[in-house]
């Protein structure tokens, strides 16, 4: 077997394509929740904490030297580690409420059976449908 020959059957499977969707709506989810957490959430966070931007919250381990035109400074930024554990948490939640709601739909499928088909008429009933017709056709 050749080698495009397996790949072509591999990325026919439809896991792989749809591995591929996922992590394409991911990207993008992420630009949203990004958004979402740096515009909308943390805003309140900070008026409720004093006004403080987590995301420029730092502990300088070494102070940038203004007399040099080097960038020296060295720091550990935990408040855009702060931002990046409210996203996980944020993406968590819809993930969850996402899944959640397809294992409902799911349940309720599985409860609700599709109707079945009426069942086959019996030969007696076959035969008094003949007579009905035949008689109704009659001037």
């Amino acid at each position: 077997m050749s080698v495009v020959k397996e790949f072509r059957e591999f990325i026919a499977r439809g896991n792989v394509i749809d591995l591929a969707v996922g992590v394409i709506i991911g990207a993008a989810f992420n630009s949203i929740v990004k958004s979402l957490v740096d515009q909308v959430v943390m805003p309140p966070i900070g008026l409720l904490t004093g006004g403080l931007d987590f995301s420029k919250l730092e502990w300088v381990l070494r102070p940038e030297d203004p007399a040099t035109e080097a960038v020296e400074k060295v720091a550990i930024q935990y408040g855009a580690f702060i931002n990046t554990v409210i996203q996980f948490l944020i993406v968590a939640i819809v993930v969850f409420l996402l899944v959640k709601l397809v294992n409902n739909i799911r349940r309720q499928d599985a409860e609700d059976p599709a109707p079945a088909a009426p069942p086959a008429p019996t030969p007696e009933e076959k035969l008094l449908t003949e007579i009905r017709d035949l008689l109704a056709a009659k001037p």
